[in-house]
């Protein structure tokens, strides 16, 4: 099967360009700040599928730019969703838990009220909702706290910090499930195939690893599978100001995504424990 991805840096879609009959678009080729280019990337492709793997990430950076955030995230995904509809492609997209306020201590199902509390999960939201609009075969899939080998995420960064200082003050009162990026490539990648051969599981779906943790735990297990001797004191998200608000709960309900696909949750502590084995290679 062959598969466009759109992305080609960031964490996902260079796991995604590890399987035979990928195509990763780059910034220099398909630019998401103009989605008509996108758009016209899928109408003359020869693909299978589409994959969406690229976004504005920058979640703080978002409240001051709102407008190159909607575009990136809302629009451009919308027009792929049109293009990909327009040809019958499958078409998956991946989405968030920024897209729902983050109260309570019970995991997320696909179908509960959203209710961002920035920019960022905002813009996300819009993305979705294109993509539902379209009306295409397509697959949401929401998901939380990547981590690979690749670029910037929370488990290089401890790896950093960890590395300087023996000592680290860790959020510990917002709780979801760390997910590793190649675990999210195969995911996609089985969406895809299943919604070429079934357009009925069309839908928006959620994938996060488990156990759910929160960040400082998810650092003490870093600190721990690396051999680094730092002492994690837990703070609440009060102490830690950003510019954008964080959801204290991320915990995705994953069952559907098991029922409709057969894909479990993954276990990020094997996922973490490849992507140390990756950064020593």
């Amino acid at each position: 099967m062959k598969v466009l991805v759109f992305g080609k840096t960031g964490q996902v879609a260079r796991e995604l360009a590890r399987f035979d009959g990928v195509t990763c678009l780059g910034r220099d080729q398909a630019d998401l700040s103009d989605p008509g280019t996108c758009e016209r990337m899928i109408a003359d492709c020869d693909a299978d599928a589409v994959i969406n793997a690229a976004a504005y990430t920058a979640v703080d950076k978002a409240e001051e730019d709102r407008d190159t955030a909607m575009i990136v995230n809302a629009m451009a995904p919308t027009a792929m969703a049109a293009a990909a509809a327009a040809r019958d492609l499958p078409f998956v997209h991946i989405s968030t838990d920024y897209v729902f306020e983050g109260g309570g201590t019970d995991p997320w199902q696909p179908t509960d009220a959203t209710g961002p509390l920035g920019v960022y999960g905002a813009s996300k939201l819009g993305g979705e909702t294109g993509v539902v609009g379209a009306g295409g075969r397509h697959a949401i899939l929401r998901t939380s706290w990547v981590f690979s080998a690749h670029g910037n995420n929370f488990a290089k960064t401890m790896l950093r910090l960890g590395a300087e200082r023996d000592s680290l003050s860790i959020v510990a009162d917002q709780i979801g499930g760390p997910t590793p990026a190649r675990d999210i490539a195969a995911a996609c990648m089985g969406m895809a195939k299943a919604l070429k051969e079934e357009a009925g599981k069309v839908g928006t779906y959620h994938f996060s690893g488990a156990p759910d943790v929160s960040w400082a735990d998810f650092a003490r297990e870093i600190f721990a599978q690396a051999g680094l001797s730092v002492d994690v004191t837990g703070i609440p998200t009060a102490d830690y100001p950003t510019p954008a608000t964080r959801p204290l709960n991320s915990r995705l309900d994953c069952a559907t995504t098991e029922a409709v696909f057969g894909i479990a949750r993954p276990d990020w502590r094997a996922g973490l424990a490849e992507v140390l084995a990756d950064l020593k290679t």
